[in-house]
């Protein structure tokens, strides 16, 4: 997933950077989401019994309307870039966006959906006309485009990657950052909106952005999608959606829409995390925004350097943005999941393998 490169000057209104321009177009897009696209078994991890078993309700797929980020060839926005087969395992997040400290990032940005949506960077460098947030900043006209973009239209979001952006002395050569919709925050993420950004340090990039000390990289999104607080729940739900919409009246049917994903898949549904022994792997990892998104990502079979700490396991907040560097050397398919046990049990839960 590389983005083209190009050395334009940026305009004034944005911060100016001495690095290259990264090009990206990305659209938001309504899609139907199948949380189980293999099965409601993949790991085949004992459980205990409840009544879907015995009716028979788990071997459905889970399937929802949802918005997401999607990338596309050109301003056209006519075809869709296709997404690497390294990259598969990124579900719905939205297409990875690359930056080397004193690079500029380049959105063309066009609202595929009914929905009024932005693009809200972490991290980067951002001027008023490229925050992504609506609220009451003391700005107005041009300046507050980029804080709704309605069905149908478009925006080029200008962000600048500067020092204070890339690795501190306690992190390795890249770090991880987010990107989501911040409309109505809450519902805009749980609806789908939500993507990861990379940045590496000066002088640590390969040409492709891709940081030169690290052989294979992962990025893993343990969350909680809310579909009750998403924009299309009364559609998805139908007649309970719209006597419930105020999920505090009905708890039960919250949480049987609670799902515990990584990456948008429940269940060990994720694809295959496939690696080699004594390789060096960068796994970065973040997480949603519900209260519930207190997160514990834990492997079976191999340690991580997380923190300057050796540990198998990595602490999650909600909206938490983390790095933990893996050098495997035990071989094999091993378990990989949300050690919180509530999350384990409803599917936050996929598997990586080893390979000589």
């Amino acid at each position: 997933m590389t983005a083209p490169v190009t050395r334009k000057k940026v305009p004034s209104s944005a911060p100016q950077s001495s690095g290259v321009v990264r090009t990206y177009y990305i659209a938001a897009d309504e899609v139907d989401w199948d949380y189980t696209p293999i099965s409601t078994d993949v790991t085949g991890a004992p459980h205990a019994e409840t009544g879907d078993d015995e009716s028979g309700a788990g071997l459905h797929h889970r399937v929802y309307h949802k918005a997401i980020y999607r990338e596309y060839t050109d301003s056209t926005f006519k075809t869709l870039k296709t997404r690497p087969q390294q990259w598969e395992h990124l579900g719905l997040l939205g297409p990875l966006i690359r930056a080397e400290v004193g690079d500029s990032i380049r959105v063309f940005f066009r609202n595929n959906t009914h929905l009024s949506v932005t693009m809200h960077p972490h991290g980067v460098l951002y001027k008023k006309d490229a925050e992504g947030a609506s609220y009451n900043d003391g700005t107005a006209g041009t300046v507050k485009k980029d804080d709704l973009i309605p069905p149908g239209g478009t925006y080029t979001y200008i962000w600048t990657v500067p020092e204070r952006s890339g690795p501190a002395h306690m992190d390795g050569s890249s770090v991880l950052w987010m990107y989501h919709s911040h409309f109505v925050e809450s519902t805009d993420i749980n609806t789908g909106l939500v993507g990861p950004i990379i940045v590496v340090a000066k002088g640590m990039a390969r040409a492709d952005g891709t940081p030169k000390d690290v052989d294979r990289e992962f990025i893993v999104d343990f969350s909680i999608f809310d579909e009750t607080d998403s924009w299309f729940f009364e559609g998805n739900a139908g007649r309970l959606g719209r006597e419930s919409r105020l999920k505090a009246l009905n708890p039960l049917l919250r949480e049987q829409n609670l799902m515990y994903s990584i990456n948008g898949f429940i269940k060990g549904n994720i694809p295959l995390l496939t690696m080699r022994r004594e390789e060096h792997v960068r796994w970065y990892l973040l997480s949603n925004s519900n209260e519930e998104d207190v997160h514990m990502a834990h492997w079976h079979g191999n340690t991580v350097v997380a923190n300057g700490m050796r540990t198998d396991t990595v602490f999650l907040g909600p909206m938490a943005m983390a790095v933990a560097d893996m050098t495997p050397d035990n071989e094999g398919i091993w378990l990989f999941h949300c050690h919180v046990n509530d999350h384990f049990m409803g599917g936050m839960v996929g598997r990586y393998q080893v390979l000589p």
